[in-house]
């Protein structure tokens, strides 16, 4: 073959030339491609191969009330981890056995990490104890890929709970993590009601990076660049509160065993002085880990303890809502202030008799919020008609959120034509249904929280402002305090329409015949009315609305205490102490205040009006 005139031909030559030159040409484009146009890119995946980035957690933010107390603090708390890469399953047993767990469980959460980043740590158990932890470090060079590290967890530093405001945090579920992957990652906890919630953004911190050079197997060298390259963590934000701890703690002591809910606002901002939603349950329980028979047993329980009462139920308000018919009347010019009637002790109205409690005789609107003369209001609210009912409602702020930063809240429900249309047909219901209305009857439907921005805005006048509890925000690298804005707006009330409401929430806690004796301060003027709304699913409901001082108003309240029965006996001196307690922290109520003789504290007591 080699003795062919053919085998070294020119032609062969040429062929041979040309194979090779292309075989170089392409090694020489690829050479270019990935030294010239892949530099980035492979460059930052082979630094990947040879660099591990450790995420350094940030610290929570703390709450603070307005006082500088911190209320919520972070401590420290052990978590095992596991990288997927280093790990050898067959350690899994030997490592559910000392973390206590099922093999199962911890191979899923491995097998979820894996898929996020096989190389970075993954949360396998929360809130080790040290004996675990003492175990763990004994045998933690058999354990390759195995490794635990110091996060942080929600401490409270109070006797006060303030579940539903304060709110709690947990770790991030699967929904939550697929709409805000580029911020968290498997095993993250993020704020999950409350304040916690709305203010995750500002609360969390930002993640930093501490860089390790590895080698092929994984194995860490050392600190990568020196640790130049490290990112620091940032901590999150502090939150300065309107909440006052020891209001806050004296109003769960004081409904406790109850159901039912209080708020406290100051009228001169929204700022949330005190919320409780009763029953509830201590937060801390959500700081660490939650054994699943513990959230089951909230979840399954009757009384439910994670329901906010204060901002989530819907309530009808009694003889609490009879200002908000007055207005109507007054403003509007159906009624003056001298304006009469005769109450008999009762109202017919077609077929149909409503009764009052009480025969108050010749009543004018002052005395008739003073007195809770319910046949007053059977009239007055047929006067003014469902729209203007549903208009002067909506000016007080209900049938709306109120807009509060704890973000889980009711619109309630004000009726109107078109809902009575709606629900019984067009033409199909009468004057009749307003009758009830006219007490805090029928369909209306309130919250707690919104109950206490109505007697806000009738303590300073008419401005409605947009509940908040939280006044600042603080940069704890920087110290630079963010003041807060609220919006608000005014009921549009008159002043001299104002003067009159206020005049009788006055005369109902402080002269003989109001139904609020039970709620007065010695020492101050303070104002508010009572109310037994009726239940059809068991005992009335108690309310109590009120605010003091009566001159400059810095504290209103709404009491509200499901099948309680009478407002003036059971939620006014619960609201009343809670005023009490704030003013003397505020130093507003005088030191000595001479205490009323016994037989005025009884007189007191029997000239109470139920309604």
């Amino acid at each position: 073959m080699f003795d062919s005139p053919t085998f070294g031909s020119l032609t062969r030559a040429t062929i041979l030339r040309s194979v090779l030159g292309l075989l170089f040409l392409l090694l020489l484009g690829r050479l270019y491609q990935l030294q010239m146009l892949y530099h980035t890119e492979l460059g930052k995946k082979s630094e990947e191969n040879s660099v591990r980035a450790v995420i350094q957690e940030p610290i929570r933010g703390y709450m603070y009330d307005r006082y500088g107390t911190l209320v919520v603090d972070v401590g420290p708390s052990y978590t095992v981890t596991v990288t997927p890469a280093a790990f050898d399953a067959a350690n899994l047993e030997k490592l559910a056995a000392l973390l206590q767990m099922d093999k199962k469980e911890i191979a899923d959460k491995i097998t979820k990490g894996r898929a996020y980043s096989r190389f970075s740590p993954t949360r396998i158990k929360r809130d080790v104890d040290f004996k675990t932890l003492s175990a763990l470090e004994e045998i933690l060079y058999s354990l390759p890929g195995v490794d635990y590290q110091v996060e942080s967890k929600r401490t409270y530093t109070t006797s006060m709970q303030a579940t539903h405001l304060l709110g709690y945090v947990k770790e991030i579920t699967d929904a939550q993590l697929s709409r805000s992957a580029e911020v968290y990652r498997p095993g993250d906890v993020v704020g999950s009601s409350g304040l916690e919630s709305s203010y995750e953004t500002r609360l969390r911190g930002e993640k930093g990076f501490e860089f390790f050079s590895v080698n092929a197997q994984g194995q860490f060298l050392g600190s990568y660049d020196g640790g130049n390259s490290n990112i620091r963590s940032k901590e999150g934000y502090d939150l300065l509160l309107h909440l006052d701890a020891s209001v806050q703690t004296l109003a769960e002591s004081l409904m406790a065993n109850t159901r039912g809910a209080l708020v406290a606002l100051d009228p001169n901002n929204g700022g949330i002085i005190a919320m409780v939603s009763k029953p509830d349950f201590d937060p801390s329980v959500f700081s660490g880990v939650t054994p699943l028979q513990l959230w089951q047993q909230l979840n399954s329980d009757t009384t439910k303890p994670l329901f906010n009462r204060a901002t989530m139920t819907r309530y009808p308000p009694g003889s609490t809502f009879k200002m908000v018919i007055a207005a109507a009347a007054l403003q509007d010019g159906i009624i003056d202030e001298h304006y009469r009637i005769t109450c008999t002790g009762a109202f017919r109205f077609g077929d149909r008799v409503f009764k009052d409690l009480h025969v108050h005789g010749s009543t004018n609107v002052v005395e008739s919020i003073q007195r809770s003369c319910n046949v007053f209001y059977y009239q007055l609210v047929l006067k003014i008609g469902l729209e203007r009912f549903a208009k002067y409602s909506r000016m007080f702020g209900f049938g709306s959120p109120t807009g509060v930063d704890i973000s889980e809240e009711t619109a309630g429900l004000i009726p109107d034509t078109e809902h009575y249309d709606r629900v019984y047909g067009k033409g199909k219901w009468t004057q009749g249904y307003l009758v009830s209305l006219g007490i805090g009857q029928g369909e209306i439907g309130v919250s707690p929280l919104q109950m206490a921005s109505y007697a806000a805005a009738l303590a300073n006048g008419g401005t409605l402002y947009k509940p908040h509890a939280v006044a600042a925000i603080r940069n704890k690298r920087t110290k630079a305090v963010e003041e807060l804005g609220h919006p608000l707006k005014t009921t549009g009330v008159e002043p001299a329409v104002m003067d009159v409401l206020r005049e009788g929430m006055r005369r109902v806690v402080q002269e003989p015949g109001g139904s609020g004796g039970l709620a007065r301060i010695y020492g101050i003027q303070s104002a508010g009315k009572t109310g037994t709304a009726e239940n059809p699913h068991g005992d009335d409901h108690a309310w109590y609305v009120g605010f003091a001082p009566f001159e400059n108003p810095s504290i209103a309240v709404a009491v509200m205490i499901e099948n309680a029965g009478f407002g003036g006996s059971k939620a006014a001196p619960i609201a009343g102490a809670v005023i009490r307690t704030y003013l003397r922290n505020t130093k507003q109520l005088p030191e000595r205040i001479a205490k009323p003789a016994a037989r005025d504290t009884v007189k007191q007591v029997t000239q109470v009006t139920e309604h």
